[in-house]
């Protein structure tokens, strides 16, 4: 991804409220425990045998509580020409043929860029949470239909820029937008580094205000709002192709991840610097924005 933005202060009102939690129970736990997983596989940049195992991995995981996964394999043109990628979409049905999609990257950076790099948070966060949610997701009866993504291809190969990145975000949204699948999407809930011990998600520009807004009334409803804050910044990220197409989407990233920032895409983005914790939080917030979207279908 890529920040375009420095954080703005935005004034807090409202008073936090305990919401009821209408789900299995999402462990934090869980999550972490498939991002150290995934980060013994080593880098997992696209076309390696590392995120080979790492399809594999999601996969296995995937089948475990009997959720439908696809593969969509695409050839991406890159700086360093033709190369192989497959996305992953898990489908969890839901009464409404209405789509929520949830989803993620699971490729890291090329580690010829940055040697010893692992992507626990980078990476391997969002995958590890998206497989802890799949799984309570797919223990309770839902009224929309929930499609878990996870993108090859999101980090750049050599040089950030619109044709080098979010090859897989871009791909499939082009593909959707043929078969008519975007116009059944209700929301599209991006995460990404969203493991931080010293957790921080901002609200993302690029993103549909009232879809930000909905995040954001749950996190305090919660009592997260202390990780959920309200300043605000701009990434580039794999909601963008959606965003752009007219889908409701929102990118929950954490982008100030270490001091200034100065862990991300270096080799000390270890699961040290993780909490399951924060994982926990996020998984929180987003299975209640999960019920909330399912209560404004109803509403309609």
């Amino acid at each position: 991804m890529s920040v375009l933005a420095a954080f703005l202060l935005i004034p807090l009102s409202g008073t936090v409220v305990a919401a009821e939690s209408l789900h299995p129970p999402f462990s934090g736990e869980r999550a972490l425990k498939h991002v150290r997983a995934l980060v013994r596989l080593g880098p997992r940049p696209p076309g390696s045998t590392g995120i080979q195992q790492a399809r594999e991995y999601i996969q296995r995981e995937l089948r475990r509580s009997s959720i439908e996964v696809e593969e969509v394999t695409f050839v991406a043109s890159t700086p360093r020409g033709s190369l192989s990628m497959t996305n992953l979409v898990a489908k969890i049905p839901g009464k409404s043929a209405d789509i929520v999609v949830l989803a993620g990257h699971y490729d890291t950076l090329e580690p010829g860029r940055v040697p010893g790099f692992v992507g626990a948070n980078d990476g391997g966060s969002s995958t590890g949470l998206l497989l802890e949610l799949a799984r309570v997701l797919a223990e309770r009866k839902n009224e929309l239909t929930i499609w878990v993504v996870f993108f090859d291809g999101e980090e750049a190969l050599e040089r950030w820029s619109p044709r080098d990145g979010l090859y897989g975000s871009r791909y499939l949204a082009l593909r959707w937008k043929r078969e008519g699948i975007l116009a059944c999407i209700r929301a599209f809930i991006l995460l990404d580094m969203v493991g931080d011990r010293e957790l921080g998600l901002r609200r993302e520009l690029n993103s549909t205000p009232w879809l930000v807004d909905l995040v954001w009334e749950a996190a305090r409803e919660l009592g997260h709002s202390a990780h959920f804050v309200d300043e605000v910044t701009a990434i580039e990220d794999d909601h963008l192709p959606f965003a752009q197409a007219g889908v409701p989407a929102v990118d929950l990233i954490d982008f100030n991840y270490g001091p200034a920032n100065r862990y991300w895409h270096t080799s000390a983005d270890t699961p040290d610097k993780l909490s399951a914790r924060s994982l926990h939080v996020v998984g929180e917030v987003v299975l209640e924005v999960v019920r909330r979207l399912e209560e404004r279908a109803a509403s309609k």
